[in-house]
């Protein structure tokens, strides 16, 4: 398959699908989609979209993490294979420890990208970490515990304070940090409800990041480096570290954003893979960049890196990809560009959030927005770091200004 083969895509992915939806509708492409919530902007960019929620007035969209099926999604993409033409599948956030799901995709419509193998390769944590390790990539010491007893015994070994994780999931939910070991044991019991294994992971104090890469077999390129925002009560985050969104690009010293660069890139190249893959990142006090995860798909970072850069990104995936050729190397970013993801401090019915330009991922007026649970995302650009959190803040205050609660 060459680059002028591809004439469709389908974005699939319970979270994230409405921006990769626009690069692609951008980028000059017959889109499809399926995903969780079926927003408004997510089915201006398609020819046809599917989601498991309904949005309808005074209907409960749910809650993701109780009512999404992995099963069900891949329901929803052969309904869609049935009726049209798809050429590809472009992969987005939430299937990462999915293997199955993901194997089952690409029967259907061929992935264009990392497979579910190298998934599995990138996912397994401990595995994961023993080879950064052999690597002499930093990251946090991490192991894995079954029971309370293990997690004790993991716990002297590192020290507190430290991270009580699921082994799989996504968006930062199901993350406790530990002081001690009435903490530990807490924090411990709550995750072990969900997960039979739990990750016990040494505590790295900094600032949490995310390189956006393209690559091909052997070679990486950092497109940008951006802030990650985690735990923002002010956003109606209840997770304390639940992401919230990005600031592109992220402000530190040249020295460190190098830094993060060539960590990135010689982990995401030593794993081969390939087209977009991000790489979560913790920057400790002294600068130093401490490996995480890999995310070997698009990111939420999708519009925000393509604005400050002035690159589509499904473009430059589809080139890596098929035409095994990198998009050029950016020193500088134009502006600084923020998405921030909103959640309902309250169940609410949905304003119409269609007149506001900076509003993204928009549920269907009068929809019912669940306690906690995605409300909207907006993405703003200005010159500096400041100025685009300034003009964030007035939008987002205005939006929970706006809202209704419901019973």
């Amino acid at each position: 398959m060459v680059r002028s083969d591809i004439r469709s895509v389908l974005g699939v992915g319970p979270v994230d699908v409405a921006p990769l939806a626009a690069s692609a509708w951008r980028a000059g492409y017959d889109v499809y989609a399926v995903d969780y919530y079926g927003d408004q902007d997510l089915k201006h960019s398609c020819i046809a979209s599917l989601s498991l929620a309904k949005q309808r007035n005074g209907k409960s969209c749910g809650r993701l993490f109780n009512n999404f099926n992995p099963e069900a999604l891949l329901k929803l993409a052969k309904n869609l294979q049935k009726n049209y033409k798809i050429d590809v599948a472009l992969l987005s956030s939430g299937l990462d420890d999915s293997p199955d799901t993901l194997s089952a995709v690409d029967k259907l419509v061929p992935i264009l990208g990392n497979h579910a193998k190298l998934f599995v390769k990138v996912r397994d944590k401990p595995n994961f970490f023993m080879e950064l390790k052999r690597l002499g990539v930093p990251h946090p010491k991490t192991a894995i515990a079954q029971n309370l007893g293990e997690a004790k015994s993991i716990s002297t070994d590192l020290g507190f304070p430290l991270l009580v994780k699921r082994e799989a999931g996504f968006g930062g939910m199901g993350i406790r940090k530990a002081s001690n070991p009435r903490e530990l044991e807490g924090g411990f019991r709550s995750i072990h409800r969900r997960s039979r294994r739990v990750l016990i992971q040494e505590y790295v104090s900094g600032t949490h990041a995310s390189a956006s890469l393209i690559s091909i077999p052997g070679k990486a390129v950092t497109l940008a480096v951006s802030e990650q925002l985690l735990g923002i009560s002010q956003l109606g985050q209840r997770e304390p570290f639940g992401y919230c969104g990005n600031i592109v690009p992220l402000s530190a010293p040249t020295h460190v954003i190098d830094k993060c660069k060539d960590v990135a890139e010689r982990v995401v190249s030593y794993f081969g893979l390939i087209g977009s893959n991000g790489v979560d990142l913790v920057v400790s006090q002294e600068g130093t960049p401490h490996v995480i995860e890999i995310n070997p798909r698009f990111q939420g970072t999708v519009e925000c890196v393509e604005r400050v850069l002035g690159l589509n990104l499904v473009e430059a995936h589809v080139r890596a990809c098929l035409g095994r050729t990198l998009p050029p190397i950016f020193k500088e970013t134009r502006n600084f560009c923020t998405r921030l993801v909103l959640f309902a401090k309250r169940r609410s019915a949905a304003p119409d959030l269609s007149v506001l330009k900076e509003c993204r991922d928009i549920p269907s007026p009068g929809a019912i927005v669940e306690e906690g649970e995605p409300l909207c995302s907006i993405v703003v650009e200005d010159r500096s770091r400041n100025a685009v959190l300034k003009k964030a803040r007035q939008t987002y205050r205005s939006i929970y200004s706006s809202l209704s609660s419901v019973n």
